[in-house]
């Protein structure tokens, strides 16, 4: 790592710290506070904590080497996602917000589902907690192995000194401030993140010389680079674009519209992220498209070695971050690739901690517990989790990198019915939505791990789709009016309305 580098990332890990430190001092009085942050958010830290929160590395890496690989038609992902983050604003994020306060005040989507569907067995709640732990410990164990592989890719560093830099900064911050700490520095790190993506393919064209000598030399390596269509299929573009649904179900998106301080702030959240991610994704689209141009002018060399295989090509950001600027201020760019990574998995990390102590610990274990002793284990299981994440990141598996892959179409599967539900049909029922939750997550993993003819369509479809007929339908043969759930369910259309 050159030393201006090394000075710009470091400066990027203490204001991380720095973060943490003011978080601790002002917002972990007692568990809400630090689970949830109070619902003290304003609307422009909810918007890019939830957007950073969602993209993680894949934003800066992933995205850029499907374009430049790919071209053009590797955007149909990037179009779903941006149409779910918008559906989810205007359909969850208000009734979510409002609802979860009205249903005793929950401060996790567990016991959100146990509150609203009155559900006494508490089967619903500790299957869904179960769910998170899982698949949020896997997930979380993944950004850490991306924070591993990028100091070694990026700075040259040993994986295993990489894994701990970005694991001990996360866990620090994370155990010190809880959500207001994860808030606010998803708050920065989205902020490095939007501004690196305007800023490489703004002086990349330039110095290519113009979007029209850009847009020549791409298609002088092929039309297909500019063709939507091209290279896909009716169901390869049904399925980038049903990774939006995903959005309906992810706990720790979702929870940031509840820790919002107002449903009014909603409207001005939901402007500001999803220009942040227009401006992102957009960005990130065109760093792999101005690439092919960019490389075919000036380094033929290295496009001979990006053009080998997609795990090349997604170092492209990397690559303009360290020919096209000075090492300080590609330090800070290079830094935006650890932003996404790191923001990703401190709200992951914090909402299987919430899950593990609110969910379970208060409920099985300490009903008695005061607010001292649970801000204490909110902590411990943030240590807990983040030990067992970093322990399968050491030898990271297929196995396990696999299943996190499915991770966003499991959660969006078993929860985004049951969300959407929850919210939208007083006639839903808790039979209804643990039926639905267990078929939408058993069907993304028998369609993940059984061969059969139909893998060309992404899980999410078949296990969304099915989640959701199988609540209607159960909810349908189980339904008892129930005065308690009626009442908060006219309450909520009340505050809504006004």
């Amino acid at each position: 790592m050159q030393i201006y580098e090394a000075i710009s990332v470091g400066l990027y890990l203490l204001l991380m710290l720095a973060i943490g430190i003011y978080s601790y001092r002002t917002s972990t009085s007692n568990s809400e506070e630090f689970l949830i942050g109070g619902r003290k958010l304003g609307a422009a830290v909810t918007a890019l904590s939830a957007g950073a929160a969602d993209m993680s590395g894949w934003l800066l890496m992933g995205l850029p080497g499907a374009m430049y690989f790919s071209g053009i038609s590797s955007a149909w992902i990037a179009i779903g996602l941006t149409i779910g983050a918008y559906l989810n604003y205007i359909i969850i994020a208000p009734r979510l917000r409002v609802y979860t306060e009205v249903a005793q005040n929950s401060i996790t989507l567990p016991v959100f589902f146990q509150n609203r569907y009155k559900d006494k067995t508490q089967v619903l709640k500790i299957t869904s907690s179960i769910f998170i732990l899982i698949f949020f410990t896997l997930y979380t164990s993944a950004g850490m192995v991306s924070g591993g592989k990028l100091f070694e890719s990026a700075f040259g560093m040993d994986y295993t000194t990489g894994l701990w830099i970005t694991s001990l900064v996360v866990v620090m911050y994370t155990f010190l401030g809880g959500f207001l700490a994860v808030s606010l520095t998803d708050f920065v790190q989205g902020t490095i993140m939007v501004l690196a993506l305007i800023i490489v393919p703004i002086v990349a064209v330039t110095e290519i010389g113009g979007p029209s000598e850009t847009i020549s030399l791409i298609q002088s390596k092929g039309s297909q680079y500019l063709d939507l269509f091209k290279g896909t299929t009716i169901i390869g573009i049904v399925s980038l674009l049903a990774w939006g649904l995903g959005y309906f179900g992810q706990p720790h998106i979702l929870v940031r519209f509840m820790a919002i301080d107002r449903p009014g702030q909603l409207t001005k959240a939901r402007r500001i992220g999803i220009s942040w991610m227009v401006l992102t994704v957009g960005g990130a689209l065109c760093v792999g498209m101005i690439g092919i141009a960019y490389l075919i002018k000036f380094d033929h060399a290295t496009m001979t070695v990006f053009d080998q295989t997609k795990n090349e090509a997604e170092t492209i950001f990397i690559y303009f971050a360290r020919v096209l600027f000075h090492p300080l201020i590609g330090g800070f760019l290079l830094s935006a690739i650890l932003a996404a990574v790191m923001s990703t998995i401190s709200s992951q990390l914090l909402v299987t901690s919430s899950s593990l102590v609110e969910d379970i610990y208060k409920s099985l274990i300490r009903k008695d517990a005061g607010q001292k002793h649970l801000l204490i284990a909110g902590r411990i299981s943030v240590l807990v989790v983040a030990i067992i994440a970093v322990l399968l990141s050491l030898n990271p598996k297929d196995s396990i990198l696999n299943l996190v892959g499915n991770a966003w179409a499991g959660f969006g599967s078993a929860f985004g019915p049951l969300v959407l539900l929850s919210l939208l049909n007083k006639k839903s029922t808790w039979q209804g939505a643990l039926a639905g939750m267990i078929t939408g997550g058993l069907t993304v993993l028998l369609w993940v791990y059984i061969n059969h003819p139909y893998k060309e369509w992404y899980e999410m479809i078949p296990g969304f789709i099915l989640s959701l007929i199988t609540n209607i339908i159960v909810s349908a043969i189980t339904y008892k009016p129930n005065a308690a759930i009626l009442d908060e369910f006219n309450r909520v259309n009340e505050v809504l309305k006004k």
